[in-house]
């Protein structure tokens, strides 16, 4: 009922919502009894463009772009700065992150990497005490519990307002204060806490509270927020209105630049003013391929995730998915071998690509697709242990994503992120910005997991202004006359590769429709721990068991992704769908 209260409430931004078609899947969805936002409310089509974001209201203020007659650079970033206010968990102001543009004018696709960088005082052992250990570092005599994940000395240079406003002043159409009304807006006025946000406060209580500023907005008078409750952020909106009389400079050189660096300095931190005047947004290359009659633009390093993408598409070419059931035990066998031998490549070859070798011809080429796969057994699981051992890379489930496409054909993919939920727990005094955590992303102790249980090897090592790996994949697919098909991507560490290649096949090869593209079971295998990952109750059991005969070793998880796509009919309606698995709503204009 949350969802549906705050829907009605900005119902208003987004003017008439096409009704959703009446739906009738032919194969099992994923299902869970955590969600409960009706399917039907997971899709909305029109002419006139779509947005599909994580939260409602994010969708709404973007498809308020395109009404006043935006384009998808416009609604994407007005969708990315409301979703930093209603999503402080997964991605926020003091984040950074990857856009993928398509202009549809030129026929061109642009990537733009605005991702959070090591700080210039950064080095490879800055967590470390002199016996090797994590540093004892404590906030006003309270412990933190990780250093690399906890507090100031985690936070790297943030670049997500560098960078879509540096987009949006290139490609929009609309002014920077219009797409930024409805974030102040949001901020200002507040909005109900919904129950994943309640959730995740608590998850990161004991964090949180230790710094005042932290405290004073997620745990007012000492208790979590609860469903329910409102959550305005004046001072956020103070910083939001700045922004949007001064553009970029009022983050990174002004007033709140200023506080900023003084908060870190409260901390033990090594982020500096200078790091913050410096950080510029970097154009890179995209990464492409070819998969049946499809061309496919993804995210090139210091993102693995469009790299393997392609890699795994290329290994699943040769066969016919099409006869193949989606949810059989042929077609997951295959699926799981082909992700095993992408993430061993992952784990060894993959790093910031301005600072270490990264052989991405090689990888996304058909004939090392084909020598992978010279290895594969019909019958028989693949040791991991064959693989060379090396260390492997993960990050954060806490993470978001946008797709939109406009009436004119532009696309935007955008993935954004504070890396761990709420990022470091600190929110920079006087301005309401959560601040990242992204220096966990690097190896940050040799040998050592971070949080979410993975290590990482020597190209991923800290160096000043060096971009940590990530799994963010932003992805284009266009049809075979070359106009967008599909913007598709998720959120979820190393799952993000995996959950969005699966909305891919699940459009190109079983020829879903795009509720059931988004909403079909899904599997992870990541090469190390050597297991599948599958979602609770939605597989049978027969397959399971014919699974483990094969040799594989089965774990259940709740959910894999939270897919954010923009399909495109054969009418030319964009047709947006919002993953079940999460909290978001599309919308049109």
């Amino acid at each position: 009922m949350f969802i549906r209260k705050l829907f009605l409430m900005f119902i208003l931004l987004a003017a008439c919502v096409t009704p959703p078609p009446v739906v009738n899947p032919p194969i099992k969805l994923f299902s869970s009894e955590v969600h409960q936002i009706p399917r039907d409310e997971q899709i909305r089509m029109s002419p006139d463009g779509a947005v599909a974001s994580a939260h409602p209201l994010a969708s709404l203020a973007g498809a308020s772009m395109l009404k006043r007659g935006g384009n998808a650079v416009d609604a994407a970033v007005a969708a990315s700065f409301v979703i930093s206010v209603v999503r402080p968990q997964s991605t926020g102001i003091g984040g950074g992150g990857f856009l993928l543009f398509h202009d549809a004018d030129k026929a061109k696709q642009k990537v733009f990497d605005f991702r959070e960088r090591a700080p210039g005082r950064a080095t490879v052992d800055m967590f470390l005490a002199k016996n090797g250990d994590y540093k004892d570092l404590k906030f006003d005599g309270i412990k933190i519990p990780n250093p690399a994940v906890d507090g100031h000395l985690s936070v790297a240079v943030p670049g997500l307002v560098k960078g879509i406003l540096e987009v949006h002043e290139r490609y929009g159409k609309l002014d920077r204060q219009t797409v930024m009304a409805p974030a102040i807006d949001i901020a200002e006025k507040g909005f109900d806490v919904y129950p994943a946000l309640a959730r995740d406060i608590r998850s990161r209580e004991s964090v949180l509270k230790i710094f005042p500023a932290s405290r004073k907005i997620f745990l007012p008078k000492g208790q979590p927020l609860k469903a329910g409750d409102r959550l305005i952020q004046k001072d956020l909106a103070a910083t939001l209105k700045a922004i949007s009389r001064l553009g970029s400079a009022a983050f990174y050189e002004g007033e709140i630049a200023q506080k900023i660096i003084a908060e870190i300095k409260k901390g033990q931190g090594i982020l500096s003013a200078a790091d913050l005047k410096a950080y510029k947004m970097i154009e890179r290359i995209p990464v492409s391929g070819h998969y049946r009659k499809s061309r496919i633009v993804s995210m090139p390093p210091p993102s693995s995730g469009g790299t393997h993408i392609i890699e795994m598409l290329n290994m699943l070419e040769p066969y016919d998915l099409s006869k193949m059931n989606p949810r059989g035990s042929e077609y997951l066998h295959l699926l799981t071998e082909v992700m095993r031998r992408a993430f061993a490549d992952r784990a060894q070859e993959m790093g910031d690509s301005d600072f270490v070798d990264v052989p991405v011809a090689r990888l996304t080429s058909k004939k090392h697709a084909l020598k992978l796969m010279e290895s594969f057994n019909t019958e028989q699981a693949t040791d991991s242990g064959l693989f060379k051992k090396v260390a492997s890379t993960g990050e954060s489930p806490s993470t978001t994503h946008i797709s939109v496409i406009d009436k004119w054909g532009n696309a935007v993919a955008t993935t954004q992120t504070v890396n761990y939920s709420f990022g470091s727990c600190v929110v920079a005094d006087g301005t309401g910005i959560i601040l990242n955590d992204e220096m966990d992303d690097f190896t940050t102790k040799p040998g050592a997991q971070n949080v979410f249980g993975l290590v990482t090897g020597d190209k991923n090592n800290i160096k000043p202004w060096k971009t940590p790996l990530s799994s963010m994949s932003p992805t284009f697919v266009f049809d075979e006359s070359g106009k967008p098909l599909m913007v598709t991507g998720s959120p979820g560490g190393p799952r993000i590769i995996n959950a969005t290649l699966q909305s891919i096949i699940n459009i190109v090869d079983f020829k879903m429709s795009p509720l059931e593209a988004v909403h079909a079971t899904r599997i992870h295998h990541q090469w190390m721990p050597d297991k599948i990952y599958y979602e609770r109750d939605s597989l049978d059991p027969d397959v399971l068991a014919r699974l483990s005969q094969m040799g594989h070793k089965l774990d259940k998880m709740e959910a894999i992704g939270d897919v954010q796509a923009v399909v495109v009919g054969a009418d030319g309606a964009k047709i947006g769908v919002s993953d079940s698995r999460g909290d978001g709503q599309p919308a049109v204009p």
